[in-house]
Formats: structure tokens, sequence, C-alpha cells
């Protein structure tokens, strides 16, 4: 399977350890692969800054090397405020490319899910479900801190 990456821009000089990490060792986002089913990192870039200007043109240079899944990076998840364009970037992507959209990567690190938890910022239905891939348990999500 061929993966792609996009992060928030206000991370865009993270070397992407924590997803290379759990894309390895198949946690977070990375779960839904089986350990045997290869992975192979075939595209790493930022969205462009708010409103998201790379989500525009991006996906495209990750199918010419031959992207099969993009995955929306956990920073636009667990930053804060998290990624406000999250929706648009969940519908436009699959409807212009033809390209399935996963949102997230590595486990949500256990800081940031006590402190969105007391903000009460991932209450709702859309939020719950775009952080089950990530959210992972305890143990697992203190690894990730």
């Amino acid at each position: 399977m061929k993966v792609a990456i996009v992060i928030c821009d206000r991370y865009k000089t993270c070397a992407g350890g924590k997803c290379f990490r759990s894309m390895r060792n198949r946690e977070g986002a990375f779960d839904i692969y089986s350990k045997d089913e290869a992975l192979e990192i075939v595209g790493y870039t930022s969205c462009g800054a708010c409103p998201g200007g790379n989500i525009e043109y991006s996906p495209e240079e990750m199918i010419k090397n031959g992207a099969e899944v993009i995955h929306l990076a956990t920073g636009m998840v667990v930053g804060y405020p998290p990624c406000p364009y999250l929706e648009h970037f969940t519908k436009f992507i699959p409807e212009k490319y033809n390209i399935k959209v996963v949102v997230g990567t590595h486990p949500i690190p256990q800081k940031y899910f006590i402190t969105h938890s007391n903000l009460h910022t991932w209450d709702s239905p859309q939020w719950l479900e775009w952080i089950k891939p990530t959210l992972a348990d305890e143990k697992t999500r203190k690894l990730y801190d």
C-alpha cells in the first residue's frame, strides 16, 4: 500500500517521526493495515496553511507517485484549535481525486487527549468519528507524548 501524508502547516518543520513510527508499528490510524502488508510513503507535505491551498494540488502529485490513500496527520486533530477545514479536506480530496482519505496517523498523545477532553473539543459526533482511528488506549497514547 502506498501512503501519502498531509500535515498541518503549523507543524511544517515536523520530521514525521511519530507518523512513521506508528506506520511501522501499525498503531493509530495505521492499524487498519495488516503487519504483513508492506506500506510505503510516497508523499509527505503540509496543507499549505489555512485555508489549505496545498490541498487543491498536492494530491495530484501524490497520486502520480503511486499514492493509494492519503492520511491527514493527527496534528490536524490535536493542534489547538484543531483544523477548521478538516471537513472540507475529507470531502474535497476524494471528490476531486477519487482517492481514500483517512483522518489521522499516529495515536493521539495523552497530553493532548487530556487537554481536548477538558475543553470538550471533540464532543460532537463528527469529531468523535474523526478521532476514533487515533484514539488508542491510555498506555499507547502515553508512548506518543
